[in-house]
């Protein structure tokens, strides 16, 4: 399904990386999430590709359609799940 989301024990502790490298999925995102473009985060990280940026955001997408919201902690509230902001 993710070719480029590798998950290996001895490298970064098994979490989502890119291509087997010790980049995390999670910082991709969080780049992105902070108004970096692929652009800036491949000049960045050149090991990375703009398809490896693609794939971590597929990724997230994924995760926030099948991961259930109890298995989401919020570290800030002592509900099970995240609250919900709507706007109008």
């Amino acid at each position: 399904m993710f070719s480029r989301i590798t998950f290996e024990q001895q490298i970064m502790n098994g979490q989502a990386c890119i291509r087997g490298m010790r980049i995390p999925a999670s910082l991709i995102i969080n780049l992105v999430a902070n108004g970096m473009t692929s652009e800036d985060i491949v000049k960045e990280y050149p090991d990375l590709e703009r398809e490896d940026i693609t794939e971590a955001l597929q990724y997230a997408a994924w995760l926030a359609k099948f991961v259930p919201a109890k298995e989401i902690k919020n570290e800030n509230s002592k509900h099970k799940s995240l609250p919900l902001k709507t706007t109008r």
